[in-house]
């Protein structure tokens, strides 16, 4: 009666899956829409992504010829008898397990499956609760019959749950979601709705499937969350959560034009890090927020309490479900035609928004939403949460020796390199840009950014890099040298430069020459005081200079100065110094 009362209808239909008559017959009143990705971001369901398998026979059919035996299977009572074709025999993908039924290709399949499961889940000793859709039950019992001669793992392993399973499918279900065995379920409509198996984390299609909502409720069998103890429990002990599902689509199931919801993973190609970088450097492209998203939204459930606690402590009290919630709503087209509309009627007006306002909108929306991740301290405990929850495993490089011998071979080997970069430094100083100024300290000239790239391109074209270089000053004089091992910025060149022409004696990194500088500089501004605001916009000036050797208006288009206000805002707070301010910082910084 409550939920009566709260949409004050009398009638109100709940369903996961509408399909076109249930809008028919609530006459297209959709009063709320909750769909995948916003229950990702909630963390009611898991993502998932999608492995396709593909064979020659799934794609283009197959050919019997003439004369050739082939068995023939009554479909009521199971009976088969050899016959030879009387005459060529070519049938198309659509009669594969409908008329025709072709055992070397379910075993293809189900090879590969076998074969690259652990690609899949390279985590995992054991095999991953799977189900597999058939297309009717003597499909299934011939998947069934495959399966375990590929696995060679005994009956259990795999077991056939339809309707014909005798008196005990109930039991079979049972058996599937709460034990070990078994791995596999072969089924055709009985686990396909309306059955919580919450451990199952590969939902394999071996049919086809045309209605969207039956699709969308069989895929949503590998959905459910579920909390590591219970997972273990029935997956084992390397199961350790389940922070997404796969779809095996062995008959293109996931390209057919009914599919509504994408897998969140739409830019796998790109790293954890470049994806938080590209945000914070202004992209508002759907597929990186919605793939950020996702990602948040499993990393939230590995963390433990106290990491996350400090994620919270960072963003000033989102979580990271917060964040990829407002990822996922940024996006989603309803919401931001909804506001369009709501903004129109505020004005008096009925008409429909125009695609300028709709963009407007979710321009706002999408500002908003990555406000957060624009700030580099709530980005970094990011990155180091993840960092600290995870270990990559490279089974891709092969290593190969590089150094192996005695202390005093390695202080020569370091000692020729060293003196090779001098070398390069002599024969180059009047023809690279950056050496020029360096070697003659002009007044006048500034080295840039695109100095230093040149300087970077031909260094690294004479077999030298910043890493190497610096770890051999490092061998030849370790009290001399800072920041061993760290990683280098391609401004740390200016620094190398400096020290091997003596102008220096410390090599330090240049982002702390460049805050030591920038000390100097704020001792000197005598009787000028800094509130709180513009030391942190000056502070920022530093690390931009320091990554980048020059700071001019332009950019303050560029995080992090874009989310605090840009240039409008950092010309309020320094108003007619600013150039002044910038051109002295550009000086004293680099100095």
């Amino acid at each position: 009666m409550n939920v009566l009362d709260y949409f004050d209808a009398r009638i109100v239909g709940l369903t996961a899956t509408p399909g076109k008559a249930t809008f028919a017959f609530f006459e297209n009143n959709l009063v709320i829409e909750y769909p995948h990705e916003q229950a990702v971001a909630d963390g009611i369901n898991v993502p998932f992504d999608v492995f396709r398998v593909r064979t020659e026979v799934t794609e283009g059919g197959g050919k019997i010829e003439e004369g050739a035996p082939v068995q023939i299977q009554d479909r009521t009572t199971r009976a088969k008898r050899w016959e030879k074709m009387s005459e060529d025999f070519e049938y198309p993908p659509e009669m594969l397990d409908r008329q025709v039924t072709t055992p070397h290709q379910i075993k293809t399949i189900l090879t590969v499956f076998k074969d690259r499961w652990q690609e899949i889940f390279p985590d995992r000793e054991n095999l991953p609760k799977t189900i597999i859709f058939a297309k009717d039950d003597n499909h299934a019992e011939i998947i069934t019959g495959i399966v375990r001669e590929v696995f060679d793992e005994g009956n259990d392993f795999a077991q056939k749950i339809t309707y014909r399973s005798g008196d005990k499918p109930q039991d079979l279900i049972k058996s599937f979601r709460n034990s070990f065995m078994p791995r596999i379920a072969v089924t055709v409509n009985m686990v396909a709705t309306g059955t919580d198996i919450k451990p199952v984390e590969i939902v394999f299609f071996m049919r086809a499937v045309k209605s969207r909502a039956y699709f969308e409720q069989m895929k949503g069998r590998g959905v459910r969350v579920i909390d590591g103890d219970t997972l273990q429990s029935v997956s084992g002990a390397d199961a350790k959560e389940k922070d997404r599902f796969v779809i095996i689509d062995a008959v293109g199931v996931c390209d057919m034009e009914k599919m509504e919801s994408r897998p969140m993973e739409r830019k796998r190609e790109i790293g954890f890090n470049k994806l938080m970088e590209m945000v914070a450097l202004g992209s508002t492209d759907a597929d990186v927020l919605i793939s950020l998203a996702g990602r948040l939204a499993r990393l939230d459930r590995k963390l433990p309490e106290e990491e996350k606690t400090e994620i919270i402590t960072a963003t000033g009290g989102l979580n990271l479900a917060d964040l990829a919630k407002s990822l996922v709503d940024a996006t989603d087209e309803r919401k931001q035609y909804q506001q369009a509309q709501h903004g129109l009627a505020e004005k008096g007006e009925t008409r429909e928004p125009t695609e300028d306002e709709i963009t407007a909108v979710a321009d706002k929306f999408i500002k908003e939403a990555v406000r957060p991740l624009r700030r580099p301290e709530v980005r970094n405990a990011v990155i180091a949460a993840k960092e600290k929850n995870e270990m990559l495993i490279d089974r891709i490089t092969i290593d190969t020796v590089k150094e192996a011998q005695f202390d005093y071979k390695v202080q020569e080997s370091a000692k020729k390199k060293t003196e090779s970069f001098r070398a390069f430094i002599e024969k180059h100083k009047d023809e690279i840009t950056a050496l020029q100024i360096i070697y003659t300290k002009p007044r006048k000239s500034q080295i840039t950014y695109e100095d230093i790239k040149q300087l970077a391109e031909r260094i690294n074209t004479a077999g030298m890099t910043e890493g190497n270089l610096w770890a051999a000053y490092a061998k030849l004089d370790k009290a001399k040298v800072r920041g061993v091992g760290k990683e280098r910025l391609l401004t740390d060149l200016v620094a190398l430069v400096r020290y091997a022409l003596q102008q220096t004696d410390i090599l330090y990194p240049f982002a702390d020459q460049v805050n030591e500088n920038f000390n100097h500089w704020l001792e000197e501004q005598a009787g000028k005081e800094f509130n709180d605001e513009q030391m942190r916009w000056l502070e920022n000036i530093r690390d931009h200079i320091a990554a980048n050797l020059r700071i001019v208006r332009d950019d303050f288009g560029l995080a992090p100065f874009e989310q605090d206000g840009g240039l409008g805002r950092v010309y309020e707070l320094f108003g007619d110094e600013l150039d002044g301010v910038l051109n002295d910082l550009n000086e004293r910084l680099v100095a």
